[in-house]
């Protein structure tokens, strides 16, 4: 009988096993059937916001039904449970999906690199099991809530537009918390308290933000920290360097930090990287750095330290990247800079520096790459021994008082890339032999007083992308061969990929926005505030030949990936026609030769260009305007002004929808309709003065303008009037107007007022507008015509 009973009980235990059994399966069937239908929720929730240009979610169940096969989906191991969402990079606008907590077994989520907008709702909050989440690169806004995510380890917001304290969300999610990124948004207030609690917290960025107040003086048990472009103010304590420093990136800079760096700082035995750049610390430089023995990078810029440079830095076996420009060191170079044999890259710029660089013996650094001493005021001659520093690859020597020739050695530099000389007093011609450098991306020779012909051995450096020889004295022709320049720079991108990524600090920065020359910008990435993350990404994507560029196609403008480079000889003397060779130049976007002596005809090949900018004003150009500059789709900016074309106005001008700048203006003869309609006539009539055969209903001169009689000499780029205001001219015309009945004589007495032209000096780039006492804004266009 018991026997029975026991039988009994274990049929029952085993009928019991099998329907949970049973029971879990389709449970866990019906949760994978249940995160399917949510993904295809959030699949429709993202296509009826984003009506054009899907991203590859559209897929999602159009070959298989199995949502762990769709692109961007992760599964459990067992394939029964969605656990990760990747979208990111997949051209997704609009708000966010506010029902990711039905997701139960979610650990990963990343939208990053589209443009979604609005708040995190609040349902994130409840995906309690989430562990990655990653929503940088968007235009998120609103005030930080993620009190919910207690079990999140990484953490990126970086590059959005949160707001007000982070004090909701920290210490809330620290628990597990491991990398936190909130740089670049606008959070505010204090950071000193807020991170005690994440005593797992390993690295953390807050850079360019708003924070305020004293630093957080628990740092040094990271591994990276990173305040920088901040408010943050106050001294360093020298508690905050504990003996357990695990510190190997600390970024304070552009902040401001004041006092002296603590001698503390050496317990931080691991530090790779220390940058304390755009403060106001002052003192000594601590020789107790020199015990650091794994420091790599130093900068130390724009502060107020004693130009004592301590012995012990020397030693610094690993020591690449030393930067302390803008400390205002007076004097001559200190000689130790010249024993720094380890570096290979020197920033010096924007101190006070006096007199020459022959006897720093700074020429013997064999190792460096990079050279800045630009923004000083260094006489005497270019040394011609930085011939002997075979690796450099920047040599950036602008805003000085050098003289004399530019050296001819200087073409044997094989692997330089930038050669920035402007703002000089140089003399003489360009040397030849500079057309031997094959890997020269950048010449910068702008405001020198450089003379004779452009060599056409130029034509050579087939990288060089970007040449500015603006406001010199330069004579003769347009050489033919200097077409051929920037024709083939993949070598030197492909280089440059291959090498390995140089710490970069703010002052380089400085450069990339003045080599870039901004304001004519034909690059599609323009930031009206260019932090020194963005400005490093377009310098690295520059140098590899990824820069985003507008290419113009047939049809309209498409955005493409490809490098853009400008040709600038503004304010020089040359002469002669620009030759057809000039339709080679596929790879420039800026071609500005506008105060110059150029005649002839412009050759139609320019219209072969990808061209953003096209300023030839202050010439003799003549003949008719090529039809073919109606080609140009991408252009912006057209001036054409002050030559003497003629024949009749070509209308296609007109199909320009980008252009937002134009100047056709004193070209008197010139004839034909300005349309009516269309991007043309969004012009003010100080696009079109001087052009007497020219009509517009839409121009309100009361009497036929002139150009000015010549006065024997033209006014150069930099020259003011030699007396205030506006002068007038009384100018009298005659001209005979055929008609059926015969022949009328007028004579017409045109009093018009001569503008008076205002030249800002942009690098070489010259902005030209008139300056009236009836109008402001010159010839720049109303907007843009569809």
């Amino acid at each position: 009988m018991f026997q029975g009973k026991a039988n009994t009980w274990c049929s029952t235990v085993v009928l019991m096993f099998l329907i949970l059994i049973t029971a879990f399966i389709t449970v866990s069937g019906n949760s994978l059937n249940t995160d399917r239908e949510i993904l295809l929720n959030l699949k429709s929730f993202l296509e009826n916001q984003n009506r054009v240009n899907r991203g590859r979610y559209s897929g999602w169940n159009r070959w298989t039904s199995n949502p762990c096969e769709w692109h961007g989906i992760m599964c459990s191991p067992d394939m029964e449970r969605v656990t990760g969402i990747n979208l990111s990079d997949s051209k997704i606008s609009g708000e966010m999906f506010n029902n990711f907590s039905a997701l139960t077994q979610l650990h990963h989520l990343d939208f990053s690199r589209n443009t979604l907008k609005g708040l995190i709702p609040d349902d994130l909050n409840r995906c309690h099991n989430l562990v990655y989440l990653n929503l940088s690169h968007n235009i998120l806004g609103g005030e930080l809530k993620l009190t919910g995510l207690a079990r999140l380890e990484k953490l990126d917001l970086s590059t959005n537009r949160f707001h007000g304290e982070v004090k909701f969300s920290f210490p809330a999610i620290c628990n597990r918390l491991v990398v936190a990124n909130l740089s670049m948004n606008n959070f505010i207030g204090r950071i000193d308290t807020f991170f005690d609690g994440c005593l797992n917290l390993m690295y953390l960025d807050l850079s360019s933000n708003k924070f305020t107040g004293n630093i957080w003086t628990g740092f040094s048990r990271l591994v990276e920290f990173s305040v920088s472009e901040n408010r943050v103010s106050g001294l360093i304590p020298a508690s905050s360097f504990s003996d357990n420093c695990n510190l190997k990136g600390l970024d304070l800079s552009v902040n401001m930090f004041h006092g002296e760096i603590p001698r503390e700082i050496s317990n931080c035995k691991k530090l790779v990287m220390l940058n304390l750049w755009g403060n106001k610390f002052s003192g000594p430089i601590p020789s107790e750095l020199g015990s650091i023995s794994t420091l790599e990078g130093l900068l130390l810029g724009n502060n107020e330290f004693s130009r004592v440079i301590p012995e012990s830095l020397l030693y610094l076996n690993n020591l690449a990247v030393l930067d302390l420009s803008y400390n205002n060191f007076g004097g001559r170079l200190q000689e130790i800079f010249g024993r720094f044999r380890q570096l290979k890259s020197l920033v010096l710029q924007g101190n006070s520096y006096i007199d020459g660089l022959s006897s720093s013996g700074i020429h013997k650094l064999t190792n460096i790459s990079r050279l800045d001493l630009s923004y000083n005021n260094f006489s005497g001659h270019l040394p011609a021994e930085f011939s002997e520093m075979v690796g450099l690859k920047f040599l950036i020597l602008a805003y000085n008082q050098f003289t004399g020739p530019i050296p001819p050695q200087y073409g044997d530099l094989s692997q330089l890339q930038v050669l920035d000389l402007s703002f000089n007093r140089l003399i003489r011609s360009i040397p030849p032999s500079i057309g031997s450098l094959r890997s020269l991306l950048w010449l910068m020779l702008a405001n020198n007083s450089l003379t004779g012909e452009i060599p056409g051995e130029l034509g050579n450096c087939s990288s060089l992308l970007w040449l500015n020889l603006a406001n010199n004295q330069l004579s003769g022709r347009f050489p033919p061969e200097l077409a051929n320049i920037g024709r083939n720079p993949t070598l030197t991108f492909e280089s440059n990929r291959r090498s390995n990524v140089m710490i970069a600090g703010p002052s380089d920065c400085l450069v990339t926005k003045r080599l870039l020359t901004m304001d004519y910008s034909p690059f599609g990435f323009i930031y009206t505030i260019l932090t020194r993350k963005i400005c490093k990404n377009v310098w690295d994507q520059l140098l590899q030949g990824y820069g985003f560029f507008q290419v113009c196609v047939k049809g309209s403008p498409v955005r493409k990936y490809r490098v853009s480079g400008y040709l600038q000889l503004i304010g020089n003397q040359l002469t002669g026609e620009v030759p057809s060779d000039i339709g080679k130049m596929q790879h420039f976007s800026v071609l500005h030769l506008s105060y110059n002596q150029f005649n002839g005809e412009l050759p139609v090949e320019i219209g072969n260009l990808p061209l953003v900018v096209l300023n030839i004003s202050w010439n003799k150009f003549s003949g008719q305007i090529p039809r073919e500059i109606g080609n140009l789709n991408c252009l912006q900016n057209l001036d054409l002004s002050h030559n003497n074309f003629s024949g009749i106005f070509p209308t296609n001008l007109n199909c320009l929808n980008e252009l937002s700048k134009f100047n056709i203006s004193f070209n008197p003869q010139i004839a034909g309709q300005i349309p009516n309609i269309g991007q043309l006539a969004t012009f003010e009539e100080e696009s079109y003065l001087g052009n007497p055969l020219l009509h517009s209903r839409l121009l309100k001169l009361q009497d036929p303008t002139v150009p000015p009689l010549n006065s024997g000499k033209q006014a150069l780029p930099g020259e003011e009037e030699s007396e205030d205001g506006f002068w007038w001219k009384a100018l009298l015309m005659e001209y005979g107007c055929g008609m059926a009945f015969g022949m009328v004589m007028l004579c017409i007495c045109v009093v018009k007022v001569q503008p008076k032209w205002v030249v800002n000096k942009v690098e070489g780039l010259h902005q030209l507008k008139a300056v009236r006492p009836w109008k402001k804004n010159g010839s720049r266009g109303g907007g843009r015509i569809i």
